[in-house]
């Protein structure tokens, strides 16, 4: 069983949102045949925590638009990695340096990437 259509939705809107406020490394993986938590999950990163509550907030506010609204949210006060848990669907938005040192990449590397396509344009 792969990811819902709906978990994907999510995915590519969250994806959108953290593009749009220049987020890097923006990378998704279909991880429901690993978990039975959720369906997918979203990786970006960005160079400093200003800029990291940025993408958060236009997650949040791209997909409370959408009537999504985190069930859980954590690491806000740092800024250095910030967990919105949907529940279908869990973003990571991380600190370059975070993202470097725990490489959740290579965690979940067995699973399928989820296509982006334009959501995920910028790299560095």
């Amino acid at each position: 069983m792969s990811a819902i259509a709906e978990s994907i939705r999510l995915v590519h809107e969250a994806a959108a949102a953290a593009t749009d406020k220049m987020a890097v490394d923006v990378i998704a993986f279909d991880v429901s045949e690993q978990l039975a938590v959720a369906d997918a999950f979203l990786l970006c990163s960005a160079p400093n925590g200003p800029q990291v509550r940025a993408i958060v907030e236009a997650i949040e506010e791209r997909l409370a638009a959408n009537g999504q609204k985190p069930a859980h949210r954590e690491g806000e006060r740092e800024n250095r990695w910030v967990l919105l848990d949907y529940l279908d669907v869990v973003v990571h938005v991380q600190h370059e340096e975070e993202r470097t040192y725990y490489a959740l990449e290579r965690l979940w590397a067995d699973c399928p990437t989820i296509p982006l396509g334009a959501a995920a344009k910028v790299t560095r």
